[in-house]
């Protein structure tokens, strides 16, 4: 058990709990030497570890990847790689694309640094040494607009209020993903599914944004009925 732990990158204490829930078969090639030894094949470490993936990137529940696994364990491998194939071109993309440093932002756009700092503590903003990304300077943007609309501080609009928007998005984001994939695994190479996502960035920015406004003028509309 020490091994196969050492080996997976999993806790024995996990495994055990993994071998209860029925995950890793009918452990027909676990041979037990004594009540408290026992030796396990070495095809566990790949299974667990496909298990603890599923568990943790996905946030799939132990049932469903049992059924996963069970009926199509094939399926389930193929899931990883392409997730951790997505994740390298959106690694090497980030690492490509141009950023603008913090001093030019300051230069370009009326934000207080407090205000830039804050976002960024947030984790709104996600700059590095480099400075800002896109994503980080249509948002610096946005945020700019918005103050010079009148939504700041002294009406009670604080950096604070894009973390409604943050939380909102997070589980939408998540149930996004885990569709796409669904949708992708087995059906296309994983290059192919990574432009595939990539091209679809745009135009969902465009979509959610189109119809934000319409629920917001709905919204506005009952608000009118009511009132």
């Amino acid at each position: 058990m020490a091994e196969l732990a050492e080996a997976s990158g999993v806790s024995a204490g996990t495994i055990k709990h993994y071998l209860r829930e029925g995950l890793l078969g009918d452990q027909a090639g676990v041979m037990r030497t004594s009540r408290n030894m026992a030796w396990y094949p070495p095809d566990f470490v790949e299974r667990i570890t496909l298990i603890k993936r599923l568990q943790e990137d996905r946030f799939m529940p132990l049932k469903l990847i049992r059924e996963l696994i069970e009926e199509d364990p094939d399926r389930a491998r193929a899931l990883v790689e392409l997730e951790d194939r997505i994740l390298e071109v959106a690694v090497a993309r980030g690492e490509q694309v141009a950023r603008v440093s913090r001093a030019e932002v300051r230069r370009r756009y009326d934000l207080p640094q407090e205000v830039l700092d804050r976002l960024a503590e947030i984790t709104v903003l996600t700059p590095n040494s480099r400075g800002y990304d896109p994503d980080d300077l249509a948002i610096i943007d946005a945020m700019s607009r918005f103050r010079a609309g009148g939504y700041d501080e002294r009406l009670g609009f604080t950096v604070f209020e894009t973390l409604r928007y943050q939380e909102a998005l997070e589980p939408l984001v998540r149930e996004e993903v885990r569709a796409l994939l669904d949708k992708l695994t087995g059906e296309v190479e994983p290059d192919r599914a990574a432009e595939i996502i990539a091209a679809g960035a745009a135009p969902l920015r465009e979509l959610i944004g189109a119809m934000h406004s319409k629920l917001l003028l709905a919204e506005l509309q009952r608000q009118r009925r009511r009132g």
